[in-house]
């Protein structure tokens, strides 16, 4: 253990990157954003958003990070405070997620980039938004929740062709939450083995898979094996809950897959996460590739 911490804090000393953040809300904004997801809930406990946070995935996270206004001050200054505390270097921010995140990017452009989420149901709107955000910003990510849009899209729906082309032509890796979704919704549009369509159609889409693949994690592993284009990201899990089949993966013939993500401020915090981060059983090589080298490539962060 002590060499694997050693390894880890090694690692980290260079300089994480994180590829999933948001800037904090208050209590109020947090009810008021997850609003998309609690319309298409049944259930009354998701309906009322569980802790009063209206988080409708709130059940599988013991305590996530909740704000006061007054507490937040500056939502931007807050956030880079907490990625100097922890050692965060880099990361990608969504800009279209109100106006902070846009504002974060403007004033740390060598620090934080942007990314945002599509939604294909609206044809080439969607890529005429691709578009307009990749010529105000030097756009890093596209995302997509298939599960959580109104209508659901299955991942292979031609109705993502569109938004799959534009990345490509805009060099812009996508990624998409994958598996069993939190929310008490379908999870169909998000299974695992639509991927294979996706990557043999666009050999040349850097897609990254997020929210943990479960419970398909074996079948996650043998895409990228077979897929070059084809990542992991860690968001949404702590790192004890990290798949052990993608664990095992990383040691062996995926070191240059696995992409470390926090997830933060939705449901873990940072402290949590680097507390168990140590205690991860990745080989010392990995741990460079795990934290940085492997997210600067695939989103190119590099100068």
């Amino acid at each position: 253990m002590a060499a694997r911490n050693e390894a880890f804090e090694e690692a980290r000393a260079g300089g994480v990157v994180d590829t999933a953040v948001g800037v904090p809300r208050s209590r109020e904004e947090m009810f008021e954003f997850y609003e998309f997801i609690r319309r298409q809930t049944r259930d009354a406990q998701s309906k009322q958003g569980e802790g009063g946070l209206g988080f409708p995935a709130g059940y599988m996270f013991k305590e996530p990070p909740t704000y006061d206004a007054d507490e937040l001050g500056d939502p931007v200054d807050f956030l880079i405070t907490e990625l100097d505390r922890v050692g965060i270097a880099r990361a990608i921010v969504n800009v279209d997620d109100g106006s902070n995140g846009a504002r974060a990017v403007r004033e740390h452009p060598d620090r934080l980039f942007a990314g945002i989420g599509v939604d294909p149901n609206t044809g080439m709107e969607a890529v005429r938004r691709i578009d307009r955000f990749a010529e105000e910003f030097d756009l890093k990510s596209v995302g997509a929740f298939p599960a959580g849009l109104i209508p659901q899209v299955p991942l292979n729906d031609k109705r993502f062709y569109p938004v799959y082309m534009k990345c490509v032509e805009l060099d812009v890796a996508f990624c998409s939450t994958v598996g069993v979704p939190g929310p008490r919704i379908p999870f169909t549009p998000q299974d695992v083995a639509m991927i294979d369509e996706v990557c043999w159609f666009f050999p040349e889409l850097r897609f990254v898979m997020r929210h943990g693949a479960e419970p398909w994690a074996d079948l996650a592993v043998k895409l990228m094996l077979k897929w070059p284009n084809l990542y992991y990201s860690t968001t949404a899990f702590a790192p004890k809950y990290y798949p052990r089949e993608v664990i095992a993966f990383a040691n062996t013939r995926g070191a240059d897959k696995l992409i470390w993500s926090g997830y933060f401020p939705a449901g873990l915090t940072y402290e949590r996460i680097f507390s168990e981060l140590p205690d991860m059983a990745l080989r010392d090589h990995v741990w460079p590739k795990f934290l940085r080298e492997n997210a600067a490539r695939v989103f190119k962060l590099d100068p």
